[in-house]
């Protein structure tokens, strides 16, 4: 059976984004800038380098300005050409093109595997990328084109994963499976946030997947768990239950997690030390920061 090429990637960003308050109170959390960028541009230029041509964000209420950042800002444009600054015109006219976006809205917070059944109608059938805005990657070769490849490998639905410290593991989802070739695994349990005396292992589920029609059918049949919504975890383990194949593909590169504060900063200064502009001084900065020297105000050694 010839696989299916993986064009659309489904980006669930309609969640509430409590532990960034206050600054989400007004602002999705998707929107919070790394450097100079939203995190959720990032993802999409992930998808893009990927192999990714159509991209569904799942909203909610208050994410409208997630929909105007990928759209035409005639206003701005303008203003830009006024003043004749033609590298940000440039960037700005860039977002638009990067893909082809689609927007659904989630009613109400039934969780990700209900968010994710809301674009089930404008994928057809399709294998698709799901991307969660949590999982940023700093990697040669984009993260998502590492679990794409995997999965024309394999044709079966498949997870991004991470090897996390044993001490950690309580924070994620993590599998219990075999290695079939050098980082690839066939799982057969996810376990959720497992204490680390139970959990089978240290390979955490990163926010990256490929799911088939087979999960998407799944999905549409199911009731809300004992959380009151409806997990794509939950629609993984039935999936695994009904014998069908999942496999795990451990990820190359950095995993940024931006799902708190302190992993959104680490995730920043990440970036900025990569940055065409700033990173020589703000590596500067961090030295004098390292070693307590006082600064001005303007950042400069006295």
């Amino acid at each position: 059976m010839q696989t299916q090429k993986v064009r659309k990637a489904v980006m669930p960003v309609a969640g509430f984004g409590t532990r960034f308050l206050p600054a989400t109170k007004s602002m999705p959390k998707e929107m919070l800038p790394i450097v100079d960028k939203p995190a959720i541009q990032y993802l999409v230029e992930e998808a893009v380098a990927s192999g990714i041509e159509e991209i569904v964000f799942v909203t909610g209420r208050g994410k409208r300005a997630i929909e105007d950042h990928f759209d035409v800002s005639y206003e701005l444009e303008d203003t830009l050409v006024e003043k004749n600054k033609k590298d940000l015109l440039e960037a700005v006219q860039e977002i638009p093109g990067l893909a082809k976006f689609s927007y659904v809205r989630q009613p109400l917070p039934l969780g990700d595997g209900h968010a994710i059944l809301q674009a089930a109608h404008l994928l057809n059938n399709e294998p698709v990328l799901v991307m969660f805005g949590d999982c940023l990657y700093d990697s040669e070769v984009p993260a998502s084109k590492q679990l794409i490849e995997a999965f024309e490998e394999y044709n079966e639905p498949i997870i991004g994963l991470a090897k996390v410290p044993e001490d950690e593991v309580k924070k994620f989802g993590v599998i219990d499976g075999r290695e079939v070739e050098t980082n690839i695994y066939k799982v057969n349990q996810l376990v959720e946030k497992p204490s680390p005396s139970e959990a089978p292992s240290n390979l955490a589920a990163v926010g990256k997947y490929i799911i088939t029609q087979d999960i998407f059918d799944i999905l549409a049949g199911m009731k809300e768990g004992k959380s009151g919504e409806i997990r794509l975890a939950d629609a993984l383990d039935i999936f695994l239950k009904n014998n069908k194949a999942l496999y795990g593909k451990i990820l190359e590169g950095k995993w940024l997690d931006t799902g708190d504060k302190l992993g959104f900063l680490k995730a920043t200064v990440n970036y900025a030390l990569k940055h065409e502009k700033l990173s020589k001084e703000f590596t500067k900065y961090l030295k004098e920061v390292i070693l307590d020297k006082p600064a001005s105000p303007a950042g400069r050694p006295e």
